[in-house]
């Protein structure tokens, strides 16, 4: 039961949008590390976001029209049972992201503004199981990331159309981290955390003090993952995760921006949380379905326009099937309610637009083989 169950939720909880925690689009997820024997996992997901709202009145009250634009994420593991107590696993994900661009010709505050972020991560990771129950965990996580921002409109005043271009970027942390299981019941309680990643990015800017080059340091978050589930009745499952990110360490302030803005971060994210609870249903020996809520906390209602959303509520159903000869195909849909926000462009903090009623679609699918 546990297999087939959690191998579902797993690939719903990485169906996630750009309006999770800060930048986080796949959750760092290690689930693979805990799957019986020698296993490998392929998954794929495709966000689809509605992100809309109107300027202010002093701006005319514009509408901006949609400002994120669909993504895609994909997923890959392979996990090798090496003895009864030691195995180790290399995982590859992309951890945070950005697709923000505000139409020309839409709103007259933020029109023209853009924000493209991609990261790529590959962790590789032991685990030592004890005979008490207890597992420790733990490795290298390797990442990069590249970004390219641009601030446009009138909001932005003196810096209406400032651009940088931070080129790719590799840097590595460690994870850690503890399990302790009860296979009799399908229980499991892992905690893991993730040490935060130093990069030096090469930039290059474009500003009312012309096109220059220059290096600048940022880090990535630390964060705190738990991951729970147990069976509470025959083959039925709960299963959930608390997720903590440290987004306020995450400073952008390249030389030209901060010496233009006496020392602003073109990032201004709150830490936060996001929670997942869910109940899986083994229905026959091929097939389990799930179905799961979400919630990812609110901040402030003034956010940066290269995040216009505030928190979230989702809902996930899914499926998955035992093709036979260790091979299963899982997939599933996530409906996201975006909370309402304010952009606000800083020096003063006052709300450009107000946008409210979004939403997201997310739609995965996974291709699993135990061997």
């Amino acid at each position: 039961m546990t297999n087939i169950l959690t191998t579902t939720a797993a690939l719903l909880l990485t169906a996630s949008t750009a309006s999770a925690v800060g930048l986080d689009r796949s959750g760092q997820s290690i689930g693979a590390i805990f799957e019986d024997g020698d296993y490998a996992e392929l998954s794929f997901g495709y966000v689809m976001p509605e992100v809309s709202g109107n300027d202010v009145a002093a701006f005319g009250g514009s509408a901006s029209g949609n400002v994120a634009n669909d993504y895609s994420q994909v997923g890959m593991a392979y996990k090798h049972q090496y003895s009864d107590a030691f195995s180790a696993a290399v995982i590859f994900d992309q951890p945070y992201g950005a697709d923000i661009s505000y139409p020309v010709g839409g709103s007259a505050a933020l029109g023209g503004t853009v924000a493209d972020l991609s990261s790529n991560a590959v962790s590789v990771i032991g685990r030592y199981e004890l005979p008490s129950n207890i597992s420790f965990h733990g490795g290298l996580r390797v990442q990069s990331i590249k970004a390219d921002v641009t601030l446009g409109g009138l909001a932005y005043a003196g810096l209406n159309g400032y651009n940088v271009k931070l080129d790719d970027s590799t840097g590595a942390g460690y994870l850690i981290g503890a399990a302790y299981e009860r296979p009799d019941i399908a229980l499991r309680v892992a905690l893991t955390y993730f040490s935060e990643i130093e990069h030096t990015f090469d930039v290059t800017e474009s500003s009312p003090l012309g096109t220059n080059g220059s290096t600048t340091k940022v880090t990535t978050p630390a964060a705190i993952n738990l991951d729970f589930q147990t069976g509470v009745a025959a083959n039925t499952l709960v299963f959930g995760s608390i997720r903590w990110a440290e987004y306020s360490t995450v400073i952008l302030s390249p030389d030209d921006f901060a010496g233009l803005t006496g020392g602003s971060s073109l990032t201004d994210i709150d830490d936060g949380f996001a929670y997942t609870l869910g109940v899986g249903r083994k229905f026959s020996d091929v097939f389990s379905g799930q179905v799961s809520v979400g919630y990812d906390e609110t901040g402030d209602d003034l956010v940066s326009p290269l995040a216009p959303t505030n928190g979230n509520y989702s809902l996930s159903v899914g499926g998955a099937y035992q093709l036979g000869n260790g091979v299963e195909l899982s997939g599933g849909i996530r409906y996201v309610w975006l909370g309402d926000a304010m952009p606000e462009t800083g020096t003063p903090d006052v709300a450009r637009a107000n946008f409210t009623d979004n939403h997201a679609v997310a739609i995965g699918l996974k291709v699993a083989y135990n061997f």
